[in-house]
């Protein structure tokens, strides 16, 4: 490494954010970028371990330590050539994705580990920023036709390289933009659109088709792709929705997550508030769901201007540091505080939403809840290891005020109507469609890549899918191909 005792000289520093004062009156990215002093002693930290076993924790296997060699050293341009080796889309993984690469740092043993995703996204920031970006053209067209089903980032990883490998690649969408989740499950204030947009742009000039307002096996029928296409690749992802079915459920002012963020961020692109725009403007909203999509409901509502904002979790909190059954390398289960956590939410944890109560119009104007705890099958109250499960804590009942209920609970596999219908796809017990080893489905020809096939997962692990799937579909086109291996390997059902 190019200081070899940086980790012992520097500190972890945090990301830089704008002051929440600041943020929430806009809608601008959170973040702000590094000085590149700074930035250049995070880059120092990353040790000579011998086995980087961030490697280990990155599914698309970025090339970790030496890009953070190469920022050290100010050879940027070398960076970013390391960095696109392995991921197509860095901007998205170094604003989005979780970083496990981080939880399997070997510094991360007895300190903090290395400052991954900040080097990541300042190298492509500056690639971006200096021009060295630019579309990367096929010298040989093959003469075959792929058609990519879904535009978030699996679908987007998937055809570009296959519009690199020399393809004609057509990418449906059955939204009137592209990006999937990107687009409109991402909160402008989290990854600004202009990020994605300008990708988008280099796809078309390397060859990629989009076509939107495309819902196929609606719009489009599923035997006119397979008459016109060679492959179909489907990257549509986990879309169909948990519900809370519980008393009151159809009580006005209960929506779920992804019927309230995609209205925000529609206006955020310039399109007018429908009649229906689920606003929380001095409202007490409350968020059933303590992930990340909570945590985007909770971004809205603030900059919408809420009243309060509870958001449950019915798991316990996480401790501080690794508990003893979390080692390293693990992904770390500690509590954290996101962005959106730091703007104003008070965070309920070990509670259940028992039912929901409405006033005499039909709206929601609180919920009941009751207090859960971990028990031993036998029903001991337990903190030892063993087989555990969550009950109720008898007689702790209580009540919140609720305006707003979001309903951020996670996806339970793909939509089944429509397209994996028609086809007529093989699914696993948890409703995934299932894919060989090539990514191939039961019917020839078709591939499927992404949450859809994995179940609802990480941003890194889909664009990893994307680029496997796109060499899968490559070698049944040509018998062979020259795109990338999968680096890590991929759990199949």
């Amino acid at each position: 490494m190019g200081k070899v005792t940086g980790f012992l000289e520097l500190k972890r520093s945090k990301q830089p954010y704008r002051p929440v004062e600041e943020r929430l009156h806009d809608w601008n990215q959170v973040m702000d970028s590094w000085p590149l002093d700074k930035l250049n002693d995070q880059a120092a930290r990353c040790m000579d371990c011998g086995i980087p076993f961030c490697h280990q924790g990155c599914p698309l296997g970025n090339l970790i330590p030496d890009w953070n060699d190469l920022v050290y050293r100010d050879q940027w341009q070398d960076a970013i050539q390391r960095l696109h080796a392995t991921n197509n889309f860095p901007e998205f993984t170094g604003t989005l994705c979780p970083a496990p690469c981080e939880g399997s740092c070997v510094l991360g043993i007895n300190d903090d580990p290395v400052n991954i995703k900040a080097v990541e996204l300042s190298i492509i920031d500056k690639a971006w920023q200096e021009g060295w970006i630019e579309p990367q053209i096929p010298v040989v067209k093959t003469g075959k036709k792929v058609a990519v089903v879904g535009s978030g980032p699996a679908g987007l990883a998937a055809s570009q390289q296959l519009a690199r490998a020399g393809h004609e690649v057509t990418l449906f969408e059955r939204d009137d933009r592209i990006g999937g989740l990107m687009r409109y499950g991402i909160p402008e204030f989290k990854m600004e659109k202009k990020v994605l947009d300008r990708r988008l742009q280099q796809m078309q000039a390397e060859g990629v088709t989009f076509k939107t307002n495309a819902h196929v096996g609606f719009d489009i029928s599923v035997d006119e792709l397979k008459k016109d296409f060679d492959a179909i690749l489907l990257t549509g992802g986990s879309c169909d929705r948990r519900d809370l079915p519980i008393e009151g459920r159809e009580l006005k002012g209960i929506y779920q997550a992804m019927e309230y963020l995609p209205m925000q961020n529609r206006v955020c692109e310039g399109d007018t508030k429908p009649d229906n725009f689920i606003d929380a403007k001095d409202k007490h909203v409350v968020i059933i769901g303590g992930g990340d999509t909570g945590a985007d409901c909770l971004g809205t509502a603030n900059r919408q201007g809420a009243k309060s904002v509870h958001q449950l979790e019915i798991m316990p909190k996480p401790p501080q540091a690794r508990a003893e059954d979390n080692p390293w390398p693990e992904w770390p289960r500690i509590y954290r505080i996101a962005s959106a956590h730091e703007e104003g939410v008070e965070r309920l944890y070990s509670v259940s939403t028992k039912r929901f109560v409405g006033d005499d119009a039909g709206n929601v104007k609180s919920l009941e809840l009751v207090r859960m705890q971990m028990v031993n099958v036998d029903g001991r109250a337990t903190v030892d290891g063993g087989r555990l499960q969550l009950e109720e804590v008898p007689d702790s009942h209580e009540s919140i005020p609720a305006d707003l209920v979001f309903l951020a609970m996670g996806f339970v596999g793909p939509e089944k109507p429509g397209m994996i219908e028609q086809l007529g796809l093989e699914l696993d017990e948890r409703g995934n469609v299932i894919a060989d080893r090539n990514w191939m489905t039961n019917v020839d020809g078709v591939f499927v890549a992404g949450d859809m096939q994995r179940g609802q997962s990480l941003i890194v692990w889909a664009i990893a899918e994307g680029r496997s799937a796109a060499r899968g579909v490559d070698e049944y086109l040509m018998g062979e191909s020259d795109l990338p291996a999968p680096v890590k390997p991929i759990r199949f059902n």
